[in-house]
Parts: C-alpha cells; sequence; structure tokens
C-alpha cells in the first residue's frame, strides 16, 4: 500500500493528458446517455471489502480531479455484490482500517469528504436489474463475478461490452486480445482470465486487505483519466 497522494498528485493523475502517459486502456464504452453523468458500478461477492474499497478509492481519484457527479461530463460510482449475504452491512472494519491508514476520507478537502461519505453511508446490497440496465460500465472482480453479471445481462437484454473485469485496467496485469479481435466494446480477454482475479481479503488477513488496496489504487490511477478522457471532462484547474 502506498500512501494517499496528495490533492496535487491526484489531480495530476486526473488530468486528461495523463492518459499519454498510460499503457493503451482497453476501451471503455460508450455513455448511454450523453445528457447523464456515465455509471461506473463495482462489483464483488458481498460488497463489503473489494467493491466498497474500489468504489472509495475512485472517488478519491476523480474528485480529486474536479469531475462532477452530475450532468454532461460527470462519473457516478457505486458498488454492490452478486450476493444478498452482505445486505445492509457496513464496510468491512479491516478495509475501512486500510483506507484510514492510507488517508482516505481524512481531512477537509474536497475528496476527503466525498471519500468520507461514501465510507459513512456505505451498505452492502446486491446488483439490482435495474442498476445492470441503466449502468454505463460494470467491473467486476473476479471471472466468477463476470460470469454471474453476464447471465443476468443475458436475460436482461444488457450489451455485454458493458460488463468488465476490473483488473482489465491494471497496468501490473497482462491483458490480451483474442486472435481476430473483437466487436466494438466487447471485452478483450476470454472468460477464464483468472488471473485478473482479485483475491477476497475477507478470508484473509490486514495484509490481504492492503494488497487489495494496492490493486484497487493501481487500477484507480488507471481508470479515472480514461473516465475523464472519455466524458470530456478537463480535471482540475492547475
Amino acid at each position: 500500500m502506498t500512501a494517499r497522494p496528495d490533492s496535487a498528485a491526484r489531480t495530476a493523475v486526473g488530468q486528461v493528458g495523463a492518459v499519454d502517459s498510460l499503457d493503451p486502456a482497453p476501451h471503455l464504452p460508450e455513455p448511454r446517455d450523453q445528457a447523464a453523468p456515465y455509471g461506473v458500478v463495482m462489483v464483488c461477492t458481498g460488497n463489503i471489502c473489494r467493491s466498497a474499497m474500489a468504489h472509495a478509492v475512485l472517488v478519491d481519484r476523480l474528485a480529486a480531479a474536479a469531475v462532477p457527479t452530475t450532468g454532461p461530463g460527470g462519473v457516478v460510482v457505486t458498488s454492490a455484490g452478486v450476493s444478498d449475504e452482505e445486505t445492509g452491512n457496513p464496510m468491512d472494519p479491516r478495509a475501512r482500517r486500510i483506507l484510514a491508514e492510507g488517508g482516505y476520507g481524512i481531512g477537509a478537502d474536497a475528496a476527503a469528504r466525498a471519500v468520507a461519505a461514501v465510507i459513512n453511508a456505505h451498505a452492502a446490497h446486491r446488483i439490482s436489474d435495474a442498476e445492470l440496465r441503466s449502468a454505463d460500465l460494470v467491473l467486476a472482480m473476479t471471472t466468477a463475478h463476470l460470469r454471474a453479471l453476464l447471465r443476468r445481462a443475458e436475460r436482461l437484454g444488457v450489451d455485454p461490452g458493458r460488463i468488465r473485469m476490473f483488473r482489465e485496467f491494471d497496468p501490473e496485469a497482462a491483458t490480451t486480445t483474442p486472435a481476430g479481435g473483437t466487436a466494438p466494446g466487447a471485452p478483450a480477454y476470454p472468460a477464464d482470465r483468472a488471473d485478473l482475479d482479485v483475491p477476497d481479503p475477507w478470508y484473509g488477513t490486514v495484509a490481504d486487505f492492503v494488497d487489495t488496496l494496492d490493486v484497487v489504487e493501481r487500477v484507480s490511477d488507471a481508470l479515472a483519466p480514461a473516465l475523464t478522457q472519455l466524458t470530456g471532462t478537463p480535471g482540475a484547474t492547475p
């Protein structure tokens, strides 16, 4: 786990120009509605560890870049689970501890306030059909989550290209494109890419939550500028 970047550093991550310094990111689905904020849903099993942490960290990066949460150019981040076993529960205390130790939700700046609100208001829930239908991008933490979401998407008539693996955006993950390429918006990997899974820290120790945060931070640092570029938000002014 690295220390939470200061405001200036996090703003730089969110600038559109920062995209040029990154490896080419996988294609992001186009917004469903150009007049509405772009909706991103993080999904894990019970929605108390991985997806909840990813929700908080991406909110931090976007808020630091002055990306709005309403209207055109905005981005709204939420999280959910594929199971209802933790419905109503807050974020796992170990996840909250690791986020706090990383500086998330601590301080008086806009990003800290936004993250604190996410953490304090968190109540786990199973992703609904309405959420799947309305989301611009759904990010699954494991291939098992991906398969479960794709099955529901097929039943609901939801574009499967909007459901992706979270670590598809991890610069340390080796993503590959199948021979012959893919259809526009389709995932650039087979659904059995278990090497892209984010292991569940719930079964482990605090060290496993630290490892989870490391992955979440890498992905958020890559995903935030990609979202900023897609939505046309210029980011914070110097």
